[in-house]
C-alpha cells in the first residue's frame, strides 16, 4: 500500500510539473495610458519567474498599445472575442482582428459575460471553439455562483460548463481553464487553499474520466476569486492549482509577487 502511495504522489508530481504554472491579470474596464504605463512599468521592473507563463487581458481599445510596448515575457489577450470572422456585429471584436495585431490570447466566459451579458454555456463554447480554430490560445473561464455553491451545486455546475466546451472541440492543447467561483470575485472572499483544490482535484478527475485522461493531466487549471500577494503562495502550492486568474490585483505592483508564487 505505502509503494502503491508513493507511485501515485510521483505520478502526480510528474504530471504536476509537465504543466507550465500560468498566471493571467484580467483588467477588466479598467486603465487609461498613464495608468497602464504604471503597470508595464512594474512588469519590466519585475523581475517575473521564468518558469511560469504571464498574460494580461487587456480593454480591446488598449490592446495594439500594450502589445507594443509589454515586456517580452508577457503576453498579451483580449478579454472577449466573437464566433465570426467578420460582419454585421456591431461593438465586437474577432479572433481575425487579434491576431492582425499580434495577439495570441483571448479570456471567454468569464462570469461577468455569463452573469451581465446574459452569454449562455453554449455560446461561449462556440465562441472558445472559434477562437481555438483561429490560432488563438484561451483562457475559458468556468465557475458557480453562491446560490449554486450553498445548494451544492458547485461540481454539478463546473462540470456541465466544462461539456458545453468539450462538445464544441477536441483539441485541449491551447486551452487554459479558470476556475472562478463568482462568490469569491472582487469580493474580498476567498475560498481556503483546500477548498479551492478540492474543486480543481474533482474538475480534473471528470475530465479523465469524461474527455480523457490524457487532457486531464496536460490541461492547465488556474483558479481566480480574490488571489493576492498573501494568498496566492498557498494557493499555488495545491497540486491541481496551475496558476491564477487575477482581477484587481493585476492592476496592481503584487502583481508581481502573485505571478512568483511558485518560486
Amino acid at each position: 500500500m505505502a509503494t502503491t502511495c508513493r507511485a501515485n504522489a510521483a505520478l502526480l508530481t510528474q504530471s504536476t510539473m509537465g504543466r507550465k504554472f500560468v498566471v493571467g491579470g484580467n483588467w477588466k474596464m479598467n486603465g487609461t495610458k498613464a495608468q497602464i504605463n504604471e503597470i508595464l512599468g512594474f512588469l519590466k521592473a519585475g523581475p517575473l519567474n521564468a518558469d511560469t507563463e504571464v498574460v494580461i487581458g487587456v480593454p480591446a481599445i488598449y490592446l495594439d498599445y500594450v502589445k507594443s510596448n509589454a515586456p517580452a515575457n508577457v503576453e498579451v489577450a483580449a478579454q472577449n472575442a466573437y464566433k465570426a470572422e467578420k460582419g454585421a456585429f456591431t461593438g465586437e471584436t474577432s479572433p481575425l482582428m487579434l491576431k492582425d495585431i499580434g495577439v495570441n490570447w483571448v479570456i471567454l466566459g468569464h462570469s461577468e459575460r455569463r452573469q451581465i451579458f446574459g452569454e449562455s454555456d453554449e455560446l461561449i463554447a462556440e465562441k472558445v471553439a472559434f477562437a481555438l480554430s483561429n490560432g488563438l490560445k484561451v483562457i475559458a473561464c468556468i465557475g458557480e455562483t453562491l446560490e449554486e455553491r450553498d445548494a451544492g451545486k458547485s461540481e454539478e455546475v463546473v462540470f456541465r460548463q466544462t461539456q458545453a466546451i468539450a462538445n464544441q472541440i477536441k483539441d485541449w492543447s491551447n486551452v487554459v481553464l479558470a476556475y472562478e467561483p463568482v462568490w469569491a470575485i472582487g469580493t474580498g472572499k476567498t475560498a481556503t487553499p483546500q477548498q479551492a483544490q478540492e474543486v480543481h482535484q474533482s474538475l480534473r478527475q471528470w475530465i479523465s474520466k469524461n474527455i480523457s485522461p490524457e487532457v486531464a493531466n496536460a490541461v492547465r487549471i488556474q483558479y481566480g476569486g480574490s488571489v493576492t500577494g498573501a494568498n496566492a503562495k498557498e494557493l499555488g502550492s495545491q497540486a491541481d492549482i496551475d496558476g491564477f486568474l487575477v482581477g484587481g490585483a493585476s492592476l496592481k505592483p503584487e502583481f508581481v509577487s502573485i505571478v512568483n508564487a511558485r518560486q
